[in-house]
């Protein structure tokens, strides 16, 4: 027998898989990625703007949401796609009302427009 056969049951192996059991490949973040993710979401959940966060994996792209409370909508969205890293970079960070903050080829320039505002006294 072939290693394309398959037989959801579990007995002998009849015939190719069925279209609607093949895996479907999806888009994440690589380690290094997430990494760099949840270095910059840690400096927002330490200055106290944000205190949840979410990870969906699709076919088109990988998705990290920021949110201020679980039960709101997300305030950012870090998204990697692929499919368009030569056009416009695969990495983009978008607001709460669906605005495009930043676009780009590098991930850590991306998240800079994202990062917990620093004052500064002065005296």
């Amino acid at each position: 027998m072939t290693g394309d056969t398959f037989d959801p049951r579990g007995g002998p192996k009849t015939g190719p898989r069925p279209a609607h059991l093949k895996l479907e490949r999806l888009i994440a973040f690589e380690r290094r990625e997430l990494d760099e993710i949840l270095r910059a979401y840690g400096r927002g959940v330490a200055a106290g703007e944000w205190r949840d966060y979410a990870i969906d994996h699709l076919r088109d792209r990988a998705v990290f949401s920021i949110f201020r409370r679980a039960s709101e909508a997300p305030l950012y969205r870090i998204e990697k796609r692929p499919a368009l890293a030569r056009a416009q970079g695969a990495y983009l960070v978008m607001a709460m009302d669906g605005r495009i903050l930043r676009r780009g080829r590098d991930l850590s320039m991306a998240l800079r427009v994202i990062e917990p505002r620093q004052l500064r006294l002065i005296g």
